[in-house]
């Protein structure tokens, strides 16, 4: 029974303390939580203008001669036929 608490003592022991590491004064409040969704903001424009880039990249070397070329299809048949 004396071992049982001992290990349950050690073991709460253990568990007080420091969590993680600590958190700088600068980061915590509104400012720095404004400043970080002000940056994501920015990163997600310049990513939606690259991509637009890209898409228009990609729409400058279509070759419209390809959709000029048609396709022979089997000819149609009722569904009903038997």
């Amino acid at each position: 029974m004396r071992s049982l608490a001992v290990l349950l003592m050690a073991g709460l022991a253990a568990a007080c303390g420091v969590v993680g590491p600590p958190i700088a004064p600068e980061m915590i409040g509104a400012a720095p939580v404004i400043q970080r969704q002000k940056q994501q903001h920015e990163q997600e424009a310049l990513e939606a203008q690259q991509r637009e880039k890209a898409v228009a990249d990609e729409a400058a070397e279509y070759d419209p001669d390809l959709q000029e070329h048609e396709v022979e299809l089997p000819p149609l048949e009722p569904a009903g036929r038997r």
